[in-house]
């Protein structure tokens, strides 16, 4: 697996909660089994207790990633190792569903399932799916989206470290948001502009007479 693949697990999980907009998808075992996308072995040993475990945890995530855009980056590397040592990996070496050209595996390193429930295993693979982002990137490619109210967390994956945006929808309303307000603000300075000028003109033709 790759690192994005890991990575996703911890935004995942964070964006199941829109805090601003009171909106919280993860209210069912259903709503955390979706969460493990394809890893379908690993979903089904949730169970209803995990919902409250996995609200859990994804409030420490969202932590790190409000540390980060926020540039405190010892905060979150703190909150981040605290995750690591709650939640420990256990990678292994795996070679299935990848073969080369004659068929033989293609070893790769795999984090494997935790054996003792489905939140340890989604937390152990989510924190260090993350910390490899943050020590191969920085942790100023861990963001919240701009566009308010929407504050989902993204990594950033631009060349230029130029992402704001959690999605191509958020960047164009906040832009069109900003062109509205630019639009209103040369509105009220030609408002402004006009009214000064009838008032100096009339205090010019007050004083003539």
């Amino acid at each position: 697996m790759e690192l994005a693949y890991y990575s996703d697990y911890a935004v995942r999980l964070v964006n199941s909660e829109e805090p601003a907009r009171g909106k919280d998808a993860l209210t069912s075992v259903e709503a955390v089994r979706d969460l493990f996308g394809a890893n379908a072995s690993a979903a089904r040993r949730a169970t209803d207790a995990d919902v409250t475990r996995f609200r859990s945890v994804r409030a420490r995530l969202r932590s790190v990633f409000e540390a980060a855009d926020a540039g405190d980056e010892t905060l979150a590397v703190d909150l981040l190792n605290s995750l690591l040592l709650e939640f420990p990996v256990s990678p292994q070496i795996s070679g299935h569903d990848h073969r080369d050209e004659d068929g033989r595996p293609l070893w790769h390193m795999h984090l494997a399932d935790h054996p003792s429930n489905a939140t340890a295993g989604y937390a152990a693979i989510a924190a260090m799916g993350l910390a490899f982002h943050l020590t191969e990137y920085g942790v100023d490619r861990l963001g919240l989206c701009e566009a308010a109210p929407c504050r989902n967390a993204y990594l950033d994956t631009s060349t230029n470290r130029s992402r704001r945006y959690c999605s191509d929808r958020c960047a164009t309303r906040a832009n069109v948001a900003a062109y509205r307000a630019r639009k209103r603000l040369e509105a009220d300075r030609s408002v402004n502009t006009g009214l000064a000028a009838d008032s100096a003109q009339r205090s010019s033709a007050s004083g003539e007479r």
